[in-house]
């Protein structure tokens, strides 16, 4: 078995997770990737495949052409792409090696499809492991190897007319830091290639038993049977307080029910746990009433779909700029009025700023409430819209005064349910509270993967057929965002009626 960087990596976080995609892939593949991870894995080779033009001119070795490899390098060719260097343990490819005549050796480049602006984050930590990785078969494979360096997006990078590759790309030199840790990276090289080896499944629980259930491995459940489905481990932020969540483990504690009335949690944690405990909600009216009563009609429900393309594409955009390609819109002018809609979606390959600018100008009401599901994402992009067309920039700011976060009721626990399993996003609100209303039997059921559609729509990765399929999936996800916020309030307004208040 020759283990790989991507192996490595997956070991560096858990070693079962590795063990299994090695020697079980069935297993590890029944997890699917999420439509986020694959729209991150795309961006990458996107992202990869357009560096090559800061280094012109390379070979591109096949994919596992060790032998054509070696004759490359033998005969000195100036750039590789791709290159594939072997062990008796290990395997690599390496994004680019450039010959260096100064020093008689190859420079290496990896290449990262992600945002410069590190330092001594767990990020650059990361990309120091996968660079000393590489580094280290390599070395075995006596190949003359001069600096590391790792070249990924400038994050000051802002488009204007045609992309200027060289400032669009950083290179940042690797090499003081890769040398710091390598015996650590070759002694663990060892270790995992020992453990990965075996065919027996590594003994006891995964190195995310005492990691918070965002920070699971794909094969959680497979290593860790016993895990209720509804865990310490989903305690909101419990993964900020890991000596919290390790007590509670050590204890045997694993099911959320039974943690001790007396274990000092956070009170939004002792919250979540009473209400899982009790299986009843806990709603303070009047703070809720309060939110509720602020809201002045007419009540604009209001939701954007973006795109974070990697390279930007358009003027005005740097690099994971999110490109705003869609809006929905409920307005209701009063209390039991009708229910006005609006849409808007773009679905052309140009910038669609103005268009979507003017359609939404043209939609809002000029007074009263704007109600969005975290605020934060619709000021951040009216914020952007504002800088790249500053013509609209005082008509967006009064939208953001005007907005209002109906997530604030549940982030800020005026209304806790059981049903929410610790959660405020709007796919666990909306089916506890308007039972009626879900996502689950929609084609496109996430941001995530509305964002991945649009962007294979516009771009021709999808056929015309398809494509207007997907323009039709859009329009009835976003429909249902701004619906399911109208809902959610009509609800709310309903239980915190006078006559049903008891404090």
């Amino acid at each position: 078995m020759r283990l790989s960087k991507t192996n490595f990596m997956i070991w560096r976080d858990c070693s079962h997770d590795a063990w299994f995609k090695i020697h079980r892939p069935a297993i590890y593949n029944r997890v699917p990737l999420s439509d986020f991870d694959q729209s991150i894995i795309a961006a990458g080779n996107d992202v990869d495949m357009l560096a090559r033009s800061v280094f012109p001119g390379g070979v591109t070795v096949a994919r596992g052409a060790v032998d054509e490899t070696a004759l490359l390098v033998e005969a000195r060719a100036p750039i590789l792409y791709q290159p594939v260097f072997e062990t008796e343990r290990f395997t690599t490819a390496c994004d680019v090696l450039v010959w260096n005549e100064d020093c008689r050796c190859y420079d290496l480049y990896e290449v990262k499809g992600s945002t410069s602006g590190g330092g001594k984050g767990a990020k650059d930590e990361r990309y120091t492991w996968d660079i000393g990785f590489q580094a280290e078969v390599l070395r075995q494979t006596k190949l003359p190897l001069g600096r590391l360096f790792l070249v990924r997006l400038n994050s000051q990078y802002v488009r204007s007319g045609e992309l200027e590759i060289d400032v669009l790309f950083t290179r940042e030199d690797f090499t003081d830091a890769v040398a710091a840790i390598r015996d650590v990276v070759a002694a663990e090289m060892d270790r995992a290639h020992d453990v990965l080896s075996l065919d027996v499944q590594p003994g006891g629980p995964c190195g995310c038993f005492y990691k918070a259930r965002g920070q699971h491995c794909r094969t959680f459940a497979q290593s860790n049977p016993d895990v209720p489905a509804y865990s310490v481990h989903d305690i909101t932020r419990i993964g900020s307080s890991k000596k919290k969540l390790a007590d509670l483990i050590d204890r045997g504690i694993l099911d959320i029910t039974d943690v001790p009335d007396d274990f000092k949690v956070s009170e939004v944690q002792s919250n979540q746990i009473r209400a899982a405990r009790s299986g009843q909600p806990k709603i303070i009216f009047d703070q809720v009433a309060a939110f509720l009563d602020a809201l002045r009609f007419p009540i604009a429900f209001l939701d954007y779909e973006t795109f974070a393309a990697a390279v930007p594409r358009f003027d005005g955009y740097g690099p994971f700029a999110h490109i705003p390609f869609q809006f929905s819109l409920d307005v209701i002018g009063s209390r039991g009025g009708d229910i006005v809609h609006h849409e808007f979606l773009h679905m052309r390959p140009e910038k669609p700023d103005k268009a979507f600018l003017d359609a939404l100008k043209a939609a809002l009401p000029e007074r009263g409430s704007i109600v969005v599901w975290n605020q934060s994402f619709e000021r951040g992009i009216n914020d952007k819209l504002a800088e790249r067309n500053t013509e609209y920039a005082d008509w967006l700011a009064d939208i953001d005064v005007r907005i209002v976060d109906l997530m604030d009721v549940f982030a800020q626990q005026s209304y806790v349910h059981p049903g929410f399993l610790g959660r405020t996003s709007i796919k666990y609100i909306l089916p506890v509270l308007v039972p009626g209303f879900s996502y689950k039997d929609l084609a496109i059921q996430d941001g995530g993967t509305a964002s991945i559609r649009w962007n294979e729509a516009v771009t021709g990765l999808a056929g015309s057929v398809e494509a207007a399929a997907v323009g039709r999936d859009l329009l009835t996800y976003c429909g249902l965002d701004s619906r399911a916020m109208l809902e959610i309030w009509k609800t709310l307004t309903r239980e915190t009626a006078p006559a049903l208040r008891t404090g």
